[in-house]
Protein backbone atom coordinates (compact mmCIF):
# COMPACT_ATOMS: atom_id res chain seq x y z
CA UNK A 1 0.00 0.00 0.00
CA UNK A 2 1.05 3.58 -0.49
CA UNK A 3 1.66 5.75 2.59
CA UNK A 4 -1.18 7.51 2.94
CA UNK A 5 -3.65 4.48 3.27
CA UNK A 6 -2.93 2.25 5.81
CA UNK A 7 -4.07 -0.99 5.91
CA UNK A 8 -5.20 -3.26 9.25
CA UNK A 9 -6.63 -6.18 10.45
CA UNK A 10 -8.15 -4.99 13.22
CA UNK A 11 -10.19 -7.73 14.08
CA UNK A 12 -10.60 -11.48 12.75
CA UNK A 13 -11.85 -11.17 9.43
CA UNK A 14 -12.21 -7.13 9.70
CA UNK A 15 -9.99 -5.08 7.69
CA UNK A 16 -9.32 -1.29 8.56
CA UNK A 17 -8.76 1.09 5.51
CA UNK A 18 -7.94 4.07 6.81
CA UNK A 19 -6.93 7.06 4.38
CA UNK A 20 -4.48 9.41 5.67
CA UNK A 21 -3.16 12.37 3.15
CA UNK A 22 -2.42 14.57 5.43
CA UNK A 23 -0.61 16.68 2.85
CA UNK A 24 -3.65 17.17 1.05
CA UNK A 25 -6.49 16.70 3.30
CA UNK A 26 -7.88 13.34 1.56
CA UNK A 27 -8.63 14.98 -1.55
CA UNK A 28 -8.04 12.46 -4.45
CA UNK A 29 -4.53 12.68 -5.18
CA UNK A 30 -2.67 10.49 -7.71
CA UNK A 31 -1.60 8.75 -4.42
CA UNK A 32 -4.62 8.53 -2.28
CA UNK A 33 -6.55 6.52 -5.53
CA UNK A 34 -3.62 4.40 -6.09
CA UNK A 35 -3.78 3.20 -2.94
CA UNK A 36 -7.61 2.94 -2.53
CA UNK A 37 -7.48 0.96 -6.03
CA UNK A 38 -4.54 -1.34 -4.30
CA UNK A 39 -6.34 -1.60 -0.87
CA UNK A 40 -9.45 -2.85 -2.70
CA UNK A 41 -7.10 -5.41 -5.23
CA UNK A 42 -5.55 -6.66 -1.71
CA UNK A 43 -9.54 -7.02 -0.53
CA UNK A 44 -10.53 -8.70 -3.06
CA UNK A 45 -7.57 -11.08 -3.28
CA UNK A 46 -7.42 -12.05 0.38
CA UNK A 47 -10.55 -14.61 1.04
CA UNK A 48 -9.79 -14.10 4.92
CA UNK A 49 -11.72 -11.13 5.03
CA UNK A 50 -15.73 -10.97 5.61
CA UNK A 51 -15.36 -7.37 6.20
CA UNK A 52 -14.06 -3.76 6.09
CA UNK A 53 -14.48 -0.32 7.54
CA UNK A 54 -13.26 3.01 4.77
CA UNK A 55 -12.38 5.57 7.49
CA UNK A 56 -10.29 8.77 7.47
CA UNK A 57 -7.94 11.01 9.73
CA UNK A 58 -8.74 13.37 12.48
CA UNK A 59 -11.43 15.55 10.92
CA UNK A 60 -11.35 14.29 7.59
CA UNK A 61 -12.90 11.46 5.95
CA UNK A 62 -12.57 12.46 2.16
CA UNK A 63 -12.75 15.86 0.49
CA UNK A 64 -13.34 14.74 -3.66
CA UNK A 65 -10.65 16.02 -6.22
CA UNK A 66 -7.78 18.01 -6.26
CA UNK A 67 -7.78 21.86 -7.48
CA UNK A 68 -5.40 20.40 -10.18
CA UNK A 69 -7.59 17.26 -10.79
CA UNK A 70 -10.66 19.59 -11.48
CA UNK A 71 -8.70 21.65 -14.36
CA UNK A 72 -7.60 18.62 -15.65
CA UNK A 73 -11.71 17.69 -16.30
CA UNK A 74 -12.29 21.31 -17.22
CA UNK A 75 -9.52 21.22 -19.88
CA UNK A 76 -10.52 17.61 -21.45
CA UNK A 77 -7.33 16.29 -20.54
CA UNK A 78 -9.27 13.65 -18.21
CA UNK A 79 -12.69 12.21 -16.80
CA UNK A 80 -13.84 11.16 -12.88
CA UNK A 81 -14.47 7.59 -14.71
CA UNK A 82 -10.61 7.52 -15.38
CA UNK A 83 -10.02 5.69 -11.87
CA UNK A 84 -12.83 3.88 -10.79
CA UNK A 85 -12.91 5.03 -7.10
CA UNK A 86 -16.99 5.42 -7.26
CA UNK A 87 -17.69 1.44 -7.22
CA UNK A 88 -15.33 0.09 -5.23
CA UNK A 89 -17.31 -0.26 -1.86
CA UNK A 90 -20.22 -1.42 -4.13
CA UNK A 91 -18.01 -4.03 -5.88
CA UNK A 92 -16.60 -5.33 -2.92
CA UNK A 93 -17.37 -8.91 -2.55
CA UNK A 94 -17.79 -8.68 1.73
CA UNK A 95 -19.60 -5.74 3.53
CA UNK A 96 -17.96 -2.40 3.28
CA UNK A 97 -18.63 0.58 5.87
CA UNK A 98 -18.07 3.85 5.69
CA UNK A 99 -17.21 5.14 8.94
CA UNK A 100 -16.97 9.13 7.99
CA UNK A 101 -15.95 10.10 11.34
CA UNK A 102 -14.48 13.25 9.24
CA UNK A 103 -15.80 15.90 6.78
CA UNK A 104 -17.25 14.04 3.73
CA UNK A 105 -17.20 16.75 0.64
CA UNK A 106 -17.79 16.40 -2.68
CA UNK A 107 -17.05 12.92 -4.20
CA UNK A 108 -15.65 11.99 -0.90
CA UNK A 109 -19.12 12.03 0.76
CA UNK A 110 -20.08 10.40 -2.56
CA UNK A 111 -17.34 7.71 -1.91
CA UNK A 112 -18.70 7.15 1.26
CA UNK A 113 -22.01 6.52 0.37
CA UNK A 114 -21.62 3.87 -2.01
CA UNK A 115 -20.54 1.18 1.29
CA UNK A 116 -22.73 -1.24 2.44
CA UNK A 117 -23.26 0.50 5.94
CA UNK A 118 -22.31 4.45 6.57
CA UNK A 119 -21.96 6.04 10.34
CA UNK A 120 -21.74 9.85 10.19
CA UNK A 121 -19.90 12.32 12.51
CA UNK A 122 -22.52 15.00 14.43
CA UNK A 123 -19.40 17.71 14.46
CA UNK A 124 -18.36 17.35 10.64
CA UNK A 125 -19.58 18.87 7.14
CA UNK A 126 -21.16 16.56 4.69
CA UNK A 127 -21.90 18.14 1.19
CA UNK A 128 -22.12 17.34 -2.61
CA UNK A 129 -20.60 20.60 -3.73
CA UNK A 130 -20.59 19.70 -7.37
CA UNK A 131 -22.89 22.72 -8.57
CA UNK A 132 -20.76 25.19 -6.24
CA UNK A 133 -18.22 25.16 -9.72
CA UNK A 134 -20.69 25.26 -11.86
CA UNK A 135 -20.68 21.76 -13.47
CA UNK A 136 -22.92 18.65 -12.67
CA UNK A 137 -22.49 15.80 -10.46
CA UNK A 138 -20.12 13.33 -11.00
CA UNK A 139 -19.08 10.15 -8.81
CA UNK A 140 -22.27 8.16 -9.59
CA UNK A 141 -23.65 11.38 -7.06
CA UNK A 142 -26.93 11.48 -8.87
CA UNK A 143 -28.17 7.99 -8.34
CA UNK A 144 -26.68 7.12 -4.81
CA UNK A 145 -28.09 10.29 -2.68
CA UNK A 146 -31.39 9.77 -3.64
CA UNK A 147 -31.37 6.06 -2.67
CA UNK A 148 -29.27 6.40 0.66
CA UNK A 149 -31.09 9.80 1.75
CA UNK A 150 -34.20 9.57 0.27
CA UNK A 151 -35.18 11.49 -3.00
CA UNK A 152 -36.11 15.23 -1.16
CA UNK A 153 -32.74 15.56 0.45
CA UNK A 154 -30.90 14.16 -2.20
CA UNK A 155 -31.96 16.35 -4.73
CA UNK A 156 -31.57 19.09 -2.68
CA UNK A 157 -28.20 18.41 -1.76
CA UNK A 158 -27.23 17.86 -5.01
CA UNK A 159 -28.91 20.89 -6.75
CA UNK A 160 -28.07 23.36 -3.58
CA UNK A 161 -24.40 22.36 -2.69
CA UNK A 162 -24.92 23.59 0.36
CA UNK A 163 -23.24 22.04 3.71
CA UNK A 164 -24.66 20.15 6.37
CA UNK A 165 -23.10 19.00 10.11
CA UNK A 166 -23.86 16.03 10.66
CA UNK A 167 -26.13 17.11 13.01
CA UNK A 168 -28.32 19.07 10.39
CA UNK A 169 -28.61 15.41 8.43
CA UNK A 170 -29.82 13.57 11.59
CA UNK A 171 -32.80 15.84 12.01
CA UNK A 172 -33.91 15.55 8.60
CA UNK A 173 -33.73 11.84 9.31
CA UNK A 174 -30.95 10.40 7.58
CA UNK A 175 -31.05 6.73 8.02
CA UNK A 176 -27.36 6.47 9.01
CA UNK A 177 -26.09 6.71 13.20
CA UNK A 178 -25.11 9.88 13.91
CA UNK A 179 -22.84 9.88 16.54
CA UNK A 180 -20.17 12.10 18.28
CA UNK A 181 -16.83 11.67 16.39
CA UNK A 182 -15.11 10.05 19.03
CA UNK A 183 -17.65 7.35 18.88
CA UNK A 184 -18.12 6.23 15.19
CA UNK A 185 -14.72 4.26 14.34
CA UNK A 186 -15.65 2.17 17.65
CA UNK A 187 -19.11 1.74 16.69
CA UNK A 188 -18.01 0.35 13.19
CA UNK A 189 -15.80 -1.64 14.42
CA UNK A 190 -18.22 -2.61 17.01
CA UNK A 191 -20.77 -3.56 13.85
CA UNK A 192 -17.84 -5.23 11.72
CA UNK A 193 -17.10 -7.47 14.15
CA UNK A 194 -20.95 -8.80 14.05
CA UNK A 195 -20.45 -8.85 10.60
CA UNK A 196 -17.37 -11.16 11.11
CA UNK A 197 -18.56 -13.57 13.24
CA UNK A 198 -20.95 -14.93 9.76
CA UNK A 199 -19.95 -17.23 6.72
CA UNK A 200 -17.98 -15.48 4.34
CA UNK A 201 -20.05 -17.48 1.68
CA UNK A 202 -23.24 -16.49 3.28
CA UNK A 203 -22.33 -12.70 3.62
CA UNK A 204 -20.61 -12.98 -0.35
CA UNK A 205 -24.17 -14.31 -1.30
CA UNK A 206 -26.01 -12.10 0.28
CA UNK A 207 -24.37 -8.81 -0.53
CA UNK A 208 -24.03 -10.11 -4.16
CA UNK A 209 -28.48 -10.44 -3.92
CA UNK A 210 -28.96 -7.13 -1.99
CA UNK A 211 -26.70 -4.64 -4.37
CA UNK A 212 -27.16 -6.63 -7.79
CA UNK A 213 -29.67 -4.14 -9.03
CA UNK A 214 -27.20 -1.14 -8.14
CA UNK A 215 -24.10 -2.74 -9.82
CA UNK A 216 -26.25 -3.50 -12.89
CA UNK A 217 -27.80 0.59 -12.81
CA UNK A 218 -24.43 2.17 -12.13
CA UNK A 219 -23.08 2.35 -15.24
CA UNK A 220 -25.89 3.83 -17.09
CA UNK A 221 -25.38 6.23 -14.65
CA UNK A 222 -21.85 7.37 -15.10
CA UNK A 223 -22.38 7.16 -19.05
CA UNK A 224 -25.16 9.63 -18.22
CA UNK A 225 -23.11 12.06 -16.02
CA UNK A 226 -20.24 11.95 -18.24
CA UNK A 227 -22.48 13.36 -20.86
CA UNK A 228 -23.28 15.91 -19.06
CA UNK A 229 -19.96 16.84 -18.18
CA UNK A 230 -19.24 16.96 -21.13
CA UNK A 231 -21.99 20.18 -21.62
CA UNK A 232 -20.73 21.34 -18.05
CA UNK A 233 -17.05 21.22 -17.57
CA UNK A 234 -16.50 23.02 -20.57
CA UNK A 235 -18.42 26.50 -19.91
CA UNK A 236 -15.48 29.22 -19.30
CA UNK A 237 -17.26 30.25 -16.09
CA UNK A 238 -16.43 26.60 -14.37
CA UNK A 239 -12.33 27.53 -15.02
CA UNK A 240 -12.89 30.81 -13.06
CA UNK A 241 -14.91 28.91 -10.19
CA UNK A 242 -12.45 26.71 -9.83
CA UNK A 243 -10.05 29.22 -9.44
CA UNK A 244 -11.93 31.72 -6.93
CA UNK A 245 -13.73 28.85 -4.86
CA UNK A 246 -11.42 25.98 -4.31
CA UNK A 247 -10.70 25.61 -0.79
CA UNK A 248 -13.77 27.80 0.63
Amino acid sequence: MTSVVDLSEVAPGVLQVTMQDRQNKNTFSPELMQGLVEAFAHIEANPGYRAVILTGYDTYFASGGTKEGLHSIQQGRSKFSDVNLYSLALDCRVPVISAMQGHGIGGGFVFGLFADFVVLSRESVYTTNFMKYGFTPGMGATYILARKLGIPLGHEMLMSARSYRGDDLAKRGVPFPVMPRADVLGYARELAVDLADKPRGALVTLKDHLVGGMRRELPAVIEQELAMHDVTFSQPEVRERIERLFGN
